[in-house]
């Protein structure tokens, strides 16, 4: 049984995920990067579906004596995600963005490739809670795998996929394995979707922050 929604078990995740998401260490350089220029001043942030801690880590070299408050469903990420920000003053929060109660308002929250495991009902919830969380004027960005417009282009996109994990030294069974998980764990939306989700949430600024392949990234303004 794996202790996590991805496709392979926690210990394992860091040296996994670069091979099986295409260009993923640039997600969070990229999410840094808006952060630093779109909300320079930032006080408190929160990174749901944190995972083993690897964008927080990455955070904390460009702000400082800023509040951080991780939140993942899996206890085996947030364990390791302790071991590597131990010494640093993080707050930890078992429960995924669907099911957050944490009444704090936040500058800045990071949903990076999570929400895609979430059905339409807990997809909102999680948004809503995303967007209930932040500050006004604060920014929202999430990256997930998303679905294409037409069945064709679902099909041209996970063969890519498949040839991209391959390439970086997969095996054919893992990454077999990865992809039929797509439309059954894996319940990504269009780009459309997404960015029609966020307006009835009620966000003022939506922008497509990244597009590669099977993955996009989106950032909203509350």
């Amino acid at each position: 049984m794996r202790d996590n929604k991805t496709s392979q078990s926690a210990i394992e995740y860091d040296v996994n995920v670069t091979k099986t998401i295409p260009k993923y260490q640039l997600f969070h350089d990229e999410t840094i990067n808006l952060i630093k220029l779109g909300k320079p001043t930032v006080e408190s942030w929160l990174d749901t579906g944190s995972g083993t801690g690897t964008l927080i880590l990455k955070a904390i070299e460009h702000f400082k004596n800023i509040r951080f408050v991780a939140a993942d469903p899996s206890k085996s990420m947030l364990d390791i995600a302790k071991e590597k920000l131990s010494g640093k003053d993080i707050t930890y929060i078992l429960a995924g963005s669907e099911e957050l109660v944490c009444g704090d308002s936040f500058d800045v929250v990071t949903a990076i490739m999570v929400h895609h495991y979430l059905d339409i009902g807990d997809r909102i919830k999680a948004t809503q809670n995303c967007f209930r969380m932040l500050k006004e004027g604060g920014i929202y960005v999430t990256f997930e795998t998303i679905r294409a417009n037409t069945e064709k282009g679902t099909q041209i996109g996970l063969r890519r996929w498949r040839e991209a994990q391959l390439m970086n030294g997969k095996s054919i069974d893992a990454v077999d394995k990865h992809i039929s998980r797509y439309g059954i764990e894996l319940l990504p939306i269009s780009i459309e979707s997404h960015i029609e989700l966020l307006k009835e949430v009620g966000f003022s600024t939506i922008e497509i922050l990244w597009v590669s392949g099977m993955q996009a990234g989106f950032y909203a303004i509350k």
